[in-house]
């Protein structure tokens, strides 16, 4: 009887072992280690936007879809798209117009990857400052504006704005820079207006007097998509598995991105702005998943304006969409 009970004891602890090996393997073939670059870079810009990205490197959201993450920082949007599609860095955040203006004019295959943000109210403004002769949207008519570059959100968003009152953006000289030095170009008079979104909207309240002419989100760009992630076409079809994990750790960021007592910290730290700014700024609205719909509003606007001369479907830019699944 002993011997019999020991023997079932053995072949008990011999299934056990056996099943748990079994669920080791199958867990090990399911993570993401499999992906077909698990390093890799992708071309930033130092604003609020990138708050889950950062979210999802010091969170562990990439990592625990076997990837690592390392941001090359720019300037512009036209920066981090040329690096993207130069082949320095895989993937790009940049705002939605670069992206199609890319697309028409041949000048690269782009898919989105995933979403970015879109504009809530009172995060992208036009400013002033008090010793400036603007005062209202009106007045913007023949002055110097500063637009982080041409065709970029800051641009399409700001003569979107004054076309809807009635000002000719054709009047007006505009002031490529980078967002970081508009302050301070404001406070010397260099220009008299400036686009600016969040964190650099609040500091400029702070270091240069800077208030709003107009929300350059409102009217017929309210709630307007403004950047997100690229890659090239080739880039996608040659790394599917990479980019659903990029994909499913940058939604999964997203969705813990709504505590805002997580974000405050990555924008302190990463956007090299000091807790009263980050407690200050009013956020964007951060999205992941891609609707043809709604992106579709951007090449539209461009057609608008005048920018591209053709329709652009946006759902043939959009690259494959996966879940957490």
């Amino acid at each position: 009887m002993l011997h019999r009970a020991s023997t079932r004891r053995l072949a008990v602890l011999t299934l056990v072992a056996v099943l748990l090996t079994g669920c080791s393997q199958l867990k090990s073939s399911s993570t993401p280690g499999a992906v077909e670059k698990p390093s890799i870079r992708v071309a930033i810009l130092t604003t609020v936007d990138l708050a889950p990205l950062w979210l999802a490197q010091e969170g562990g959201y990439f990592k625990a879809e076997g990837l690592e993450v390392q941001a090359d920082v720019g300037t512009s949007g036209q920066e981090t798209l040329s690096r993207m599609t130069s082949g320095q860095d895989d993937i790009a955040l940049s705002t939605y117009t670069l992206f199609f203006l890319a697309k028409s004019s041949g000048a690269a295959d782009v898919k989105l990857v995933t979403d970015g943000t879109s504009a809530s109210p009172r995060s992208n403004e036009v400013v002033t400052v008090p010793n400036s002769p603007v005062k209202t949207v009106r007045d913007l008519e023949g002055k110097r504006i500063a637009i982080s570059s041409k065709n970029a959100a800051s641009d399409v968003l700001t003569r979107s704005v004054m076309r809807d009152h009635g000002v000719d953006p054709g009047k007006v000289q505009w002031v490529p820079m980078p967002l970081s030095e508009m302050s301070g170009a404001l406070a010397q008079g260099r220009i008299d207006a400036a686009y600016q979104p969040e964190p650099f909207l609040t500091q400029a309240a702070r270091t240069a007097g800077a208030y709003p002419v107009i929300d350059a989100a409102s009217g017929s760009t309210q709630n307007f998509p403004l950047t997100g992630y690229g890659a090239t076409a080739k880039w996608v079809q040659d790394h599917p598995k990479t980019l659903r994990a990029f994909q499913r750790a940058m939604l999964n960021a997203t969705r813990a991105a709504v505590d805002r007592a997580r974000i405050e910290p990555l924008v302190v730290r990463n956007a090299k702005v000091d807790q009263d700014v980050a407690s200050l700024m009013v956020m964007p609205a951060f999205g992941s998943s891609l609707d043809a719909r709604r992106i579709q509003r951007v090449p539209d606007l461009l057609q608008q304006l005048g920018v591209v001369q053709t329709k652009i479907d946006a759902s043939s830019m959009i690259a494959p969409q996966t879940g957490t699944g």
